[in-house]
């Protein structure tokens, strides 16, 4: 079965209202995506953040009619004209596992591997995280995200325990855990991050041994290693809170960070941490440390 696309710029008209008469006039599903350039970093649990110039999709039976779609805006929002809009016909594909063709194996460090799938890699010592991100992020393809496991490569992580604050698809603490830590928590205050991490979890059979909440545990100081890949904002908030699950001599690692960012995260950590030189790549940096 073939599917068609009604694509048109948001522009002034309600978001909600727009998308309600999509779904009266069939729609399977309805994006809003950036018409622009302006990216929209980690926005609240069930908040729907637009942007300046917003683009919205509605994914339709081959046989929709779209044509009374444009009629149906055009009367709804009273408009001398139907906004302007393309229709688009689409193949048949199994769109689910669509991001498989743009994601490959990647290695990071010397032994860490993150693969899509079930495909093998050909390398003997090769420690594999297989890895569907769902809708959480983290796959490895951002800069924020490799830089921290390419980190985790060169830790010891036999019998550590590890605190993934932040968790994403879950990456890091499945990475952690293949790397020979003996148990993981992860947190994240997104579910769908949750049912990711869960997900992945399983897939790398360690969901034994990693505890997914939806709350970070209480801080307690017995975490050998914490992971926070998440804005500086927040890293400069939950500062004390990092800080206090890492048992003494523990090991901190700060991932999203842009260049401009660092000091206000130094000052934030500055008694609790000794810091590492940190690392940059694309103007985002990683800062690693041990707690004093």
């Amino acid at each position: 079965m073939a599917w068609r696309q009604f694509v048109m710029p948001l522009g002034a008209l309600p978001a909600q209202e727009v998308e309600a008469l999509f779904f009266r006039h069939g729609a399977q599903a309805v994006t809003f995506s950036d018409g622009g350039d302006v990216p929209v970093l980690e926005p609240a649990p069930g908040e729907t953040p637009l942007w300046p110039d917003t683009t919205v999709t509605g994914l339709f039976a081959e046989d929709a009619d779209t044509h009374a779609l444009a009629e149906d805006l055009k009367a709804t929002f009273a408009l001398a004209v139907p906004p302007p809009h393309r229709v688009e016909t689409l193949a048949e594909r199994a769109w689910e596992r669509e991001w498989l063709r743009y994601f490959r194996p990647l290695r990071f460090g010397r032994r860490l591997w993150v693969h899509p799938g079930d495909g093998t890699v050909d390398d003997p010592a090769a420690v594999v995280v297989r890895l569907d991100p769902g809708l959480a992020f983290g796959t490895g393809t951002h800069p924020t995200t490799a830089l921290a496991l390419e980190w985790l490569d060169g830790l010891d992580l036999d019998g550590r325990r590890v605190l993934d604050f932040g968790c994403g698809s879950g990456i890091l603490a499945i990475a952690a855990l293949r790397l020979g830590a003996r148990t993981a928590v992860a947190c994240d205050i997104d579910p769908q991050a949750l049912l990711a991490t869960r997900d992945n979890a399983r897939r790398n059979a360690v969901g034994e041994r990693l505890a997914v909440v939806p709350d970070a545990p209480p801080p307690r100081g017995d975490f050998d290693v914490v992971l926070a890949n998440i804005l500086a904002g927040t890293l400069v908030r939950e500062a004390a809170t990092l800080a206090a699950h890492l048992r003494p001599g523990g090991r901190l690692l700060l991932s999203g960070i842009l260049e401009h960012q660092v000091e206000s995260v130094l000052a934030a950590y500055r008694t609790l941490v000794d810091f590492d030189p940190p690392a940059v790549r694309e103007s985002w940096v990683r800062m690693t440390g041990r707690k004093t």
